[in-house]
């Protein structure tokens, strides 16, 4: 245990809860209170936060607004990107404020933001002033964090309750009503369920809905229809019309055409470590972030879907789960999707932390049922995933995405690239 660590075990909770406070105000403060200049948007949920945010950053850079964005995957101001290296979604106070400062000097118009339940937790979205807040899903992560589902809900809630004016909300989640009951001037819900659709409009008269209809499953993609318009996205997997939906709900309430939102969406070829096609030939390989019981299973189900039918083809995965205490009830789950889906897995390292990396792997393969290869050297358990594959085969690798670190003991971070690795054992 790091000194800062056993810290923060002898410092009562509201003390703790104060520091984070005061040190947001002193960020704001610093800075000028950036955000009251420019129209910034939040979007918070378990899954799909990052591919949103670039989403929503296409279709303001089409409709002619320079634009900020910060997630998981890169800061972007205009022009200027950089990958987020920083092995943390929503960076501290300081970094963001600036990050803001940076966005209005170069005349940014919009700020799109990627706001995490833990940074919700330590004030880090605190005197930033939010003009749209959206709400992509839930479902169970960092519970042992916040000591609950309850408490993770609420943390999430937090960003509508702060955000007076637009609130985006994904219709078919469980936890919708929750975030629909918050008040805020304008509505808009998305959803893929015309049953529930029809529900919200009979019972939320000033819910503007978006809906999409006629989809269809491509090996390049998905196709949808808005109000009669055809959608083309070049990202696999059916998951990403709900990210598509949220950007568009953005768009719309911004006065960006329908039109503009379509385009701007066909022009994006596919987002960092996100169902990121690596290699294509002789079999595919894809890298996904995919981190959590619900999000692997959408990886899993996309992939069934699009294996060839008529040909013999495997699904080949690689997974491991997080260390650090995060959320160990996942692990055996985890396992179980991937025996359900693969017909061959390897469970290896992520980001072991202070933990012992074999015991992670140890109760992820609990869930395999014995199906599982463990190989704690995740290089290696990539490159036999790859060497046991041949043609029409699927090999998929989850859990990191375009990360560039590995963190390990006593606070170390091994540079890592998940798909570097794929590209040098395909090329060995």
């Amino acid at each position: 245990m790091t000194i800062k660590e056993s810290i923060k075990k002898i410092i009562p909770c509201f003390l703790l809860d104060f520091y984070h406070y005061c040190l947001a105000f002193a960020g704001a403060f610093l800075y000028g209170f950036p955000s009251k200049k420019m129209i910034v948007v939040g979007i918070t949920g378990t899954a799909g936060k990052s591919t949103t945010v670039e989403f929503v950053a296409k279709i303001f850079e089409q409709a002619g607004y320079k634009t900020a964005y910060l997630s998981s995957i890169k800061f972007s101001i205009g022009s200027n990107q950089q990958e987020n290296d920083l092995k943390m979604t929503m960076p501290g106070r300081m970094k963001i404020q600036r990050f803001l400062k940076q966005a209005l000097k170069s005349n940014c118009k919009y700020v799109v933001l990627e706001v995490t339940s833990e940074g919700i937790k330590q004030f880090r979205n605190k005197f930033i002033n939010f003009d749209v807040a959206i709400f992509t899903n839930l479902s169970p992560e960092h519970i042992e964090s916040h000591r609950g589902f309850e408490n993770y809900r609420q943390a999430k809630l937090k960003l509508f309750k702060d955000t007076k004016k637009i609130h985006i909300i994904n219709l078919d989640d469980k936890n919708t009503d929750y975030f629909l009951k918050i008040p805020s001037n304008e509505k808009y819900g998305f959803s893929m369920n015309p049953e529930a659709t029809i529900n919200f409009r009979e019972n939320n008269k000033n819910l503007k809905i978006l809906e999409a209809k006629n989809i269809n499953v491509l090996t390049n993609g998905v196709d949808f229809e808005i109000q009669g318009k055809l959608f083309h996205l070049n990202l696999l997997g059916k998951f990403n019309i709900y990210n598509s939906l949220a950007a568009i709900c953005v768009g719309l309430s911004q006065g960006v055409s329908l039109e503009k939102c379509k385009l701007a969406l066909s022009k994006i070829q596919g987002v960092s470590g996100r169902m990121e096609i690596v290699v294509k030939e002789p079999f595919v390989v894809i890298v996904d972030y995919a981190h959590t019981p619900d999000s692997l299973l959408n990886v899993y189900k996309t992939l069934s879907e699009l294996k060839p039918k008529n040909q013999e083809s495997k699904i080949i995965c690689v997974l491991g789960s997080c260390g650090g205490g995060r959320d160990k009830w996942k692990r055996p789950k985890m396992g179980e999707i991937a025996s359900q889906y693969c017909d061959e897995v390897f469970v290896t390292n992520e980001d072991p932390y202070d933990e012992d990396p074999m015991d992670i792997i140890d109760q992820v393969a609990q869930g395999t049922q014995g199906q599982a290869h463990k190989i704690l050297d995740r290089r290696e358990a990539i490159k036999k995933a790859i060497s046991v594959a041949n043609s029409n085969d699927i090999v998929v690798i989850t859990g990191k995405g375009s990360e560039l670190w590995m963190c390990v003991q006593n606070n170390k971070k091994i540079e890592w690239d998940d798909r570097e690795i794929v590209r040098q054992a395909i090329n060995h």
